[in-house]
């Protein structure tokens, strides 16, 4: 198998479930043989490879540019990983060309055991270190008085501060989701000199304060991602700072920000190149404020094609003409009105979830299938109300139709199931797990 997918070019692969067993040694052996001279995308998160078969897989990859060894702890457990200087300088030739290295979630990271590998590839662009155990020391001047030295036991901010501002001019992506980033620490990162980020998730760094967010806005206003979500202190001040200072944000998550309000919301309208929006969990979002800022008379709309508002518990609105994906997921207060309403002021979705939604039923979906015909992924699991019926709604209105989730939905049988399969058998993916009692997923 590996070898048919070599003579097929293959460029990017995935390896789970990876050990130390004389099979999964076998497997990399294979992979570097058939696939490593073109291979340029290589994941093999949360696997146990040992580090001389991982050393020997990467010797086989010249082409590499995306490499993930998220959840790779037994390459880091011993601590000496690439610690003969013949390995590390092989390795360095071969990773030259990496641009992106995923290395979240791993306990046994240190400075030198990061430093000797990081150094290997001198070209990082992307650099993902989320739920890794950072230290920090407070100080007067971050990283001014860093030891010189890597520690052997720890993960310091002061060396990744130090890593970043050797790389300045190159890296633009990064993501410290889980560190525990001090307000401190984050301003010491954005005022790094020649650091123009692009990209920075932060998800569930609580300790940041919206003075903090507000101090990077005016530091690295080049930013075009940016993920606040689980920021919980976090407020609409943020949202303002954000508006103001990344005129060219076109990506923003600020789930389980429950700080947030509709008059924050409001600030949003300033970012007109804004396309991916994820309000889910901000309680008191009703999306008033939200339509009417990014839908305003006096300048062209933000082109918002992705908008996530699950488990705004506030929801009364929604006026997003062009909006081609939709989460709605968790709002048990969703009435028929409201679906209703959502289908007249959301009529360009392609993508929409619904699933929990229990006051869902039949009479709702009769009026409101028809206004979205460029429907493709539609996910209604958990809405106990639905029947049958709303499948035919469904099957004659939207035409378009490529996946429906069903799954934990009693009133749907099999047999409705199959016949609406019938109906589209352009449907490739029908998820139907426990539908009437059943524990099947079809996958055609």
């Amino acid at each position: 198998a590996i070898k048919s997918l070599g003579l097929r070019g293959i460029t990017c692969i995935s390896l789970t479930n990876l050990d130390d067993s004389p099979a999964s040694h076998q497997v990399l052996e294979s992979i570097a043989y058939h696939l490593g001279p073109h291979l340029q995308s290589l994941c093999l998160s949360g696997g146990s490879p040992s580090e001389a078969a991982f050393v020997a897989l990467i010797l086989g990859c010249p082409a590499l540019r995306i490499l993930d060894l998220s959840g790779c702890n037994s390459l880091f457990t011993s601590g000496m990983l690439l610690a003969q200087p013949e390995t590390a300088q092989r390795v360095q030739v071969v990773l030259s060309g990496l641009c992106e290295l995923n290395l979240a979630g791993l306990r046994d990271l240190t400075d030198l055991s990061f430093n000797r590998l990081s150094s290997c590839a001198p070209s990082l662009e992307r650099l993902s270190l989320a739920y890794c155990h950072l230290t920090f020391e407070l100080g007067p001047a971050w990283g001014s008085f860093a030891p010189r030295d890597s520690s052997p036991s720890q993960l310091s901010f002061h060396n990744l501060l130090r890593f970043v501002k050797e790389r300045a001019g190159r890296l633009h992506a990064l993501d410290l989701s889980g560190t525990g980033l001090l307000p401190e620490a984050l301003q010491a990162l954005g005022q790094v000199a020649g650091l123009q980020l692009q990209e920075l998730s932060l998800h569930g760094c609580q300790d940041l304060s919206t003075e903090a967010v507000a101090a990077l806005c005016r530091l690295q206003s080049g930013l075009t991602s940016l993920d606040l979500s689980g920021c919980s202190e976090v407020a609409d001040g943020a949202l303002l700072a954000i508006s103001r200072g990344l005129e060219h944000l076109q990506r923003l998550s600020l789930r389980k920000l429950q700080r947030l309000t509709d008059a924050g919301c409001t600030a949003l309208g300033g970012l007109r190149e804004l396309q991916r929006l994820d309000l889910a969990g901000c309680c008191l979002v009703s999306g008033q404020g939200l339509a009417e800022a990014l839908d305003s008379g006096h300048r062209a709309p933000a082109p918002l094609a992705s908008l996530s508002l699950a488990y705004c518990s506030s929801l009364k609105v929604l006026q997003f003409p062009q909006l081609r994906q939709l989460s709605l997921s968790l709002l048990p207060a969703l009435t028929d009105k409201g679906l209703v309403a959502v289908a007249k002021g959301c009529p360009s979705l392609e993508r929409l979830v619904l699933s929990h939604c229990s006051l869902l039923s039949d009479e709702g979906w009769a009026q409101a299938a028809s206004s979205w015909p460029r429907l493709q992924h539609l996910n209604l699991s958990s809405c106990p109300q639905l029947t049958k019926q709303t499948l035919d709604t469904i099957g004659q209105a939207c035409k378009q139709l490529r996946m429906l989730d069903v799954a934990m939905c009693p009133g749907i049988s099999m047999t409705a199931v199959r016949h609406f399969q019938a109906q589209l058998p352009q449907v490739t993916c029908i998820q139907s797990r426990f539908v009437g009692g059943a524990d099947l997923t079809l996958t055609l």
